[in-house]
């Protein structure tokens, strides 16, 4: 890479932790940091993916790092913030990839159901940016990505609390930018399509609906976890300074129309 691209796209010297690390959009987006340089703790539940994760980045000479961790609680969640904070210091990156998705029929959806959605979703986004955020605005360097979803902005295919909670999820990355405005910490979130990832496995048993949502795209396909490599270093390397508050569709052109 030349001194051009690597002063708005490198990320050496960087540290990123990545929720969901090991799985699905997170995945992609950890191994693409990692390869652009960063030095990346992947943070999940599975100890055998996240091994899997570790020793693939590991294999391609990348710096990588793996922490078991739960994000149903409060006290988890600020487990994960002590225990990712471990292999490679406070980080410059934080992406909050981890998710759960929920959805009964809205009638039957119960105070445990949004509980449990609220936490992983939203809550722990909410208190991994606020511990880590400070010390990045301390450091001059910040950037707190978030994974959104189409049903932030449209309800579809029966949204019920996960809409809800990635609602919250845009609302919080645009509080955040407001708050952490010109410390040099930015906030932004990325909004999928249908990705092809294990989150949405029910709803890839059905192939007349995948076939159905891939002619709704632009491009006319389905997304994978490799198409947020180039949007997530663009916005967590120095190339994205001036751009705070947004959501980015990587989405083939679904939303469009």
């Amino acid at each position: 890479m030349n001194d051009y691209l690597s002063s708005l796209f490198s990320l050496d010297g960087r540290t990123a932790v990545v929720t969901g690390g090991s799985s699905g959009i997170g995945r992609g987006i950890a191994t693409a940091l990692a390869r652009a340089g960063a030095s990346t703790v992947i943070v999940a539940r599975g100890e055998d993916r996240i091994r899997e994760t570790v020793d693939e980045l590991r294999a391609l000479g990348c710096r990588a790092h793996g922490v078991i961790g739960d994000l149903s609680t409060r006290d988890g969640i600020h487990a994960v913030g002590e225990a990712a904070a471990a292999p490679f210091g406070a980080p410059d990156i934080l992406v909050n990839s981890a998710g759960i998705n929920i959805r009964p029929p809205f009638a039957e959806i119960t105070e445990d159901d949004w509980d449990a959605t609220m936490t992983v979703n939203a809550l722990a986004p909410f208190l991994l940016g606020q511990r880590f955020a400070q010390g990045m605005a301390a450091r001059g360097y910040g950037r707190l990505i978030h994974i959104s979803s189409q049903q932030a902005h449209r309800a579809f295919v029966g949204s019920g609390i996960y809409g809800a909670s990635k609602g919250a999820v845009e609302s919080l990355m645009r509080s955040e930018a407001e708050a952490w405005g010109g410390t040099g910490v930015t906030s932004n979130t990325l909004v999928p399509g249908f990705v092809l990832t294990p989150l949405n496995a029910r709803l890839q048993q059905d192939p007349a609906k995948v076939a159905e949502l891939a002619a709704r795209t632009m491009i006319g396909r389905n997304g994978l976890p490799s198409d947020f490599a180039g949007a997530a270093v663009f916005l967590a390397g120095a190339g994205s300074a001036y751009v705070t508050g947004q959501s980015l569709f990587v989405d083939g052109g679904l939303s469009v129309h």
